[in-house]
């Protein structure tokens, strides 16, 4: 798989040409050892941010992989990242293409859960201050939170890597009907945990049910503006119903393996000859052996975080039931729909006129299959894949669906949240003289983290505000808008 790029200057970047096509898509036309173009979808306010940071050069250096159809694809919510940027969709022809940890990224699967219930938030708002300490107690939280309670042998393990959220629902974690609302039931297939290391094993064994650190969450809010009556009755969102959005993935298990796999790629890429204009893109073909083993052990982790949000969804039932004394026909919490936006599939798409299997890697972006797709749920078949967009925690989520007229390009993706516009550390800075958690809980929002400084960094200003990300979306047909949530409690790592 011989480059003719191999030497190409190594500043060619430092040129970058873009340019604006519509009110909601820019080109960055295939120039120096770009292989195909580079497309980004943003308003002229969003595109001035994006060219804050390095994550436009990404959407390039992405396109000079081998195999690559189509384009290199960005996400309004587009930011840096290792590799490919946050945002970023890429499909690979699997005889040519490649395979591409950094496409991924090291949180396997992290994904979003949105779960309704029957319940209006005015019923439970005067108890919600009581009620989100008791869901903080009941699913561990922060760096390295783990229970002991649910710690796994290595057999035991295994199961999980191969089953999904199958193997917690067959452990009494759930209900069966969850598993007809998970992207791929929530399981799936070509899981290989022999290729799984030990060091991976020993650090999840004990985070089944955690939500980890970071941006990670389970946070309460309700339904507070419907922009399609019809589609939010199919959905089964009414205005002003409680819900819960769950997110995390496939916490250290997840790392450890994306790990793993990339000092064996470095290798990799350089034994086939591949040009990669920044190292942290290392990857292998599709097919060969280094290529096959990380998909094997990828779709482990995957599994490990279909399985992990769905015992976290038997812990909120619980603490509902126990807090609140209300019987599962009271709360009827169940879930609207569980989506993955870190991940590699093999999926057939219409490229050029034609449908092809690609394998598609999804790095912060979601799947919005539209209606009528065979992979969506039999229950949302006439009206597209619910598509969840959580913003920050001060502020507000969105639920939208698939749209039929999508570009062929995007591989039916759509965006996966806000995207932060300040560093950690910056964030830290700024936050130095201001108390996040009793600013929030003024605007009715009960936070309630593992420190203070996991507030600090994901106070609401350190991201982007979600609607004009989703006004994007929406406005480039990518999906359709649905429902906006408003948070009212938060637990956090």
């Amino acid at each position: 798989m011989a480059d003719i790029n191999r030497d190409w200057d190594r500043d060619w970047g430092s040129k970058l040409e873009i340019e604006k096509v519509d009110e909601y898509t820019w080109r960055i036309p295939r120039q120096g050892p770009m292989r195909v173009d580079g497309i980004v979808f943003a308003d002229d306010r969003l595109m001035r941010a994006i060219r804050g940071d390095k994550s436009l050069q990404q959407v390039a250096n992405v396109a000079c992989l081998p195999g690559i159809v189509k384009h290199s694809v960005a996400m309004p919510d587009i930011h840096w990242g290792y590799g490919f940027p946050i945002g970023g969709v890429a499909a690979f022809d699997p005889e040519e293409g490649v395979i591409s940890p950094g496409g991924v990224g090291y949180d396997i699967n992290c994904g979003v859960r949105l779960l309704a219930t029957n319940l209006q938030y005015q019923e439970v708002k005067d108890r919600m201050a009581d009620f989100v300490p008791r869901l903080f107690a009941n699913i561990p939280t922060g760096v390295g939170s783990s229970r002991k309670d649910l710690k796994l042998q290595r057999g035991e393990m295994a199961r999980v890597a191969g089953r999904g959220a199958h193997w917690a629902v067959e452990r009494g974690f759930g209900l069966a009907e969850d598993l007809n609302f998970i992207e791929e039931g929530g399981c799936l297939p070509g899981a290989d945990f022999d290729l799984v290391s030990d060091r991976a094993f020993e650090r999840g064994r004990d985070q089944l049910g955690t939500i980890g650190s970071g941006n990670h969450f389970v946070e309460m809010g309700y339904v507070d503006e419907i922009y399609d009556p019809a589609l939010a009755d199919r959905i089964g969102l009414r205005r002003g119903g409680l819900t819960v959005i769950i997110h995390t993935g496939s916490r250290a298990f997840g790392y450890q393996i994306c790990d793993d796999s990339l000092r064996a790629m470095q290798q990799a890429a350089s034994r086939y000859g591949i040009y990669l204009p920044d190292r942290q893109l290392c990857c292998a073909p599709v097919g060969s052996e280094e290529g096959k083993r990380y998909l094997g052990a990828m779709t482990c982790g995957a599994n490990f975080a279909f399985a992990n949000r769905q015992v976290i969804t038997h812990w909120v039932r619980e603490t509902v039931e126990q807090v609140w004394g209300l019987t599962p026909r009271r709360h009827g919490i169940r879930v609207i729909y569980d989506v993955c936006h870190n991940i590699a599939k093999f999926e057939t798409h219409r490229v050029d006129g034609q449908e092809r299997t690609v394998v598609v890697h999804r790095k912060g972006a979601t799947r919005s299959f539209p209606a009528g797709h065979p992979q969506v749920p039999e229950a949302y078949r006439e009206v597209g894949q619910p598509v969840l967009v959580p913003g920050d925690m001060g502020r507000y989520s969105y639920v939208l669906v698939g749209h039929p007229e999508s570009p062929d390009y995007t591989f039916a993706s759509s965006c996966h949240g806000a995207g932060r516009v300040m560093s950690r550390t910056q964030a830290r800075k700024v936050t130095r003289n201001r108390h996040i958690v009793k600013e929030l809980k003024e605007k009715g929002i009960h936070v309630t983290a593992a420190s203070r400084a996991t507030i600090d960094e994901e106070f609401p200003e350190a991201y982007k505000d979600v609607a004009e990300v989703v006004d994007v979306v929406h406005g480039a047909k990518l999906a359709i808008k649905v429902a906006r949530l408003r948070p009212v409690g938060v637990i956090k790592g």
